[in-house]
């Protein structure tokens, strides 16, 4: 499997890859296929399961509103997101939607949608099903897909069977192999990933204008967060803090005078809190982890003297590489690990970025991904209500300064050190397979159980 730096870091909607974005996709490659194959205007109905963790949590995830949106053809990337809300009134009102906005069906979350987290599908705990019938109830289609975290969403006939990959100049799936590239090349881990993106395809200047799109994106979420207050979506009644706190800071009132760690947990706060909210944002390596890159990024580009658009992409691409030892070795799905695998993966990716646009050794980068995962090891995925606030929010503020501080700690060494990247993303694969499924996105552990709903 070929990992893309654009395959990580994707244009998505809140408030989760896994159990928005990826729902929405499955729907929208459902309906798709169906017109392409000539089918669709024999449809009838369409019946969606959403099994195991899809189907614990996705409530709390609007897995149903991504599921109708699907339907009508809409993508994560593109969908309108100030439209959505009066969109999903007026199916649910007319119990109808119009899948790709050519024939409208009957339909009601409840009925034709069904939240079943009694059952797992085999491949993976966000799976999901489709069916499309005719006038005479005979099934037309069925159709299973996974939701595998980060947005990647694969159907039952491709999971396990990737195509084979395209011949790659820096062919890497470990730590040690990347290592090797920039010790036989004399090149930085950026520049090793960036000759691996040219041969899936990009010229250099399309993977640079590429990667700073994807800048303004994580910019232009930080200042919706900045600017909005009010009360979250969902029973929590979570109240945003981000605008506050920003008005904090910007008149350095109430805990002395502000330290750039103040501002990257800020900026953390103010992407997850619009993740919250179902707003635009990049999965960075997931929804859930959305805050912590953009928020060391924005520390880079506000206190780094000398920072700019070149750093910009190689701090992207750094932590692409270290993401894709993650998703090849291990995971980046709550679902699967525990927030280690959202969390810890961003964590790890946002302090190897951070060390090699402060002038890092491609071992200093690998030192300070190695601290980011190996202190996060363990980590949960419990929220509360099923909704990604809390802990989410939060976490996210905290791994951020974290990824700052493993930055700091490698620079600050030659880049020998015990444990490697390696050992540490395959200790996270162990403790996720270890970890009791209700602590695994389910809603059946920890915080989820333990705080009472107000």
């Amino acid at each position: 499997m070929t990992i893309s730096v654009f395959d990580l870091f994707k244009v998505s909607i809140g408030p989760s890859s896994s159990h928005t974005a990826g729902p929405m996709t499955a729907a929208g490659t459902f309906v798709r296929d169906l017109a392409t194959d000539g089918l669709l205007e024999r449809v009838a109905g369409v019946q969606v399961t959403l099994h195991g963790s899809l189907g614990l949590t996705g409530r709390g995830h609007d897995s149903d509103k991504a599921v109708l949106l699907g339907l009508t053809g809409e993508h994560p990337e593109t969908v309108e997101i100030d439209t959505v809300e009066a969109r999903l009134a007026k199916m649910r009102a007319s119990g109808t939607v119009d899948l790709c906005g050519r024939r409208t069906i009957p339909f009601v979350v409840g009925e034709d949608l069904v939240f079943d987290g009694t059952s797992r599908l085999p491949r993976h705990p966000n799976g999901m099903r489709f069916t499309a019938s005719g006038h005479d109830g005979r099934e037309l289609r069925s159709k299973v897909y996974y939701s595998i975290g980060g947005g990647f969403v694969l159907d039952e006939d491709t999971v396990g069977r990737e195509p084979t990959p395209p011949a790659l100049p820096y062919p890497f799936t470990t730590a040690a192999q990347l290592l090797a590239h920039c010790r036989e090349t004399g090149l930085p881990v950026s520049a090793v990933m960036m000759e691996n993106e040219k041969a899936l395809g990009r010229g250099e200047t399309q993977i640079r204008d590429g990667l700073i799109g994807l800048w303004q994106v994580m910019r232009h979420c930080v200042r919706r967060g900045l600017t909005h207050e009010g009360v979250l979506p969902g029973r929590l009644r979570v109240r945003r803090r981000a605008r506050y706190m920003y008005g904090r800071l910007r008149s350095e009132s109430g805990l002395g005078p502000s330290s750039p760690m103040d501002w990257v947990s800020l900026y953390a706060l103010a992407v997850n809190e619009e993740n919250a909210a179902g707003g635009r944002i990049v999965t960075a390596p997931t929804n859930g982890a959305a805050g912590i890159i953009p928020a060391v990024l924005h520390g880079y580009n506000s206190f780094v003297p000398g920072a700019g658009p070149l750093g910009v992409v190689r701090f992207l691409l750094t932590a692409g590489a270290v993401g894709v030892l993650f998703k090849l070795n291990a995971s980046i799905s709550g679902a699967e690990v525990g927030c280690q695998g959202e969390v810890g993966s961003a964590c790890a990716m946002a302090a190897a970025g951070l060390a090699e646009v402060l002038g890092g050794t491609p071992d200093q980068v690998e030192s300070a991904a190695e601290i980011g995962i190996e202190h996060n090891l363990g980590l949960t995925c419990d929220p509360i209500g099923g909704l990604v606030q809390i802990p989410c929010i939060e976490r996210n503020a905290v791994a951020a300064v974290k990824a700052v501080t493993a930055a700091r700690i490698a620079l600050h060494g030659d880049g020998r050190h015990v444990v490697s990247l390696d050992q540490a993303i395959a200790t996270m694969r162990d403790t996720g397979r270890d970890m009791l499924d209700k602590y695994k996105e389910t809603g059946r552990g920890g915080l989820a159980v333990n705080v009472v709903e107000c």
